[in-house]
């Protein structure tokens, strides 16, 4: 049984910040002041201690009274245990609970997703003892197929939940082939955490604007009781505060 089935509090909203295409690196202050008028409650970005010290990013998140939701980073960064220690001090001094890892050691293998496997526990213990909880983020090209099997379900098996959640991206899902209400159900313990993403193939869109079925992938995602859901675009045709707004209102609509 899900933890959705005892658990009814509303999730809180976030937004990853990829919809800015790096302008997130030069003004976070004016990014996070559209993100605030938006209507968002957090946001999930990169590692932005390239860019700003940590006090300027407390500083910018706490004027807009903003939360860390997360922090995403590649599978190298995972792969190496001092890094994926700087990640955990990272995310610790800012709050974020949540780190998400994009990607495997080799997406052209099934292999390549066995041995993902350790690398992900590992990098999963080490953040758990920081207080930060890893999870995998899926894209579509983990539902390809080797020897009828799914890149995917083989990581999903071979990860230990007590180590690694899934972020699950809708979006994704559906174009991976699968329906994303059907998977949620499959993994329901395991997701704490959602990309809501909608598009079409080789496009993405503000929420409702697109083929993804997100009055279904949302109630699922609600039956699990996550703690966060995030609205992911990753590029927009139009201003990304626009994006943001419009998005943020179609999850009213939803009743979030």
């Amino acid at each position: 049984m899900g933890r959705g089935a005892s658990v009814l509090a509303q999730p809180k909203v976030g937004v990853q910040l990829i919809v800015y295409r790096g302008r997130q690196n030069e003004d976070l202050p004016g990014v996070l002041a559209e993100v605030k008028a938006a209507g968002y409650a957090g946001v999930e970005t990169g590692v932005l201690s390239k860019h700003y010290s940590l006090q300027e990013i407390k500083d910018a998140l706490a004027e807009q009274g903003l939360e860390l939701c997360g922090v995403h980073a590649s599978f190298a960064t995972y792969a190496q245990e001092e890094q994926v220690e700087e990640l955990a001090a990272y995310a610790r001094a800012l709050g974020a609970k949540f780190a998400m890892c994009s990607g495997v050691a080799d997406r052209q293998s099934l292999q390549g997703f066995v041995d993902s496997v350790a690398v992900l526990n590992r990098a999963g213990e080490q953040l758990k003892q920081a207080g930060v909880r890893l999870l995998y983020h899926n894209h579509a090209w983990e539902f390809a197929e080797f020897d009828g099997k799914k890149g995917i379900h083989v990581l999903a098996e071979g990860l230990d939940p007590a180590l690694v959640g899934l972020c699950v991206d809708v979006y994704w899902v559906h174009i991976g082939g699968e329906r994303p209400e059907e998977f949620i159900a499959r993994y329901a313990d395991r997701i704490p955490y959602y990309h809501i993403k909608d598009g079409a193939p080789g496009k993405f869109t503000e929420l409702g604007r697109g083929e993804v079925d997100l009055p279904a992938a949302v109630r699922a995602a609600l039956s699990t009781g996550p703690e966060w859901l995030v609205v992911e675009q990753d590029r927009s045709e139009i201003a990304p505060g626009e994006a943001c707004r419009i998005s943020r209102q179609y999850l009213r609509t939803l009743g979030i």
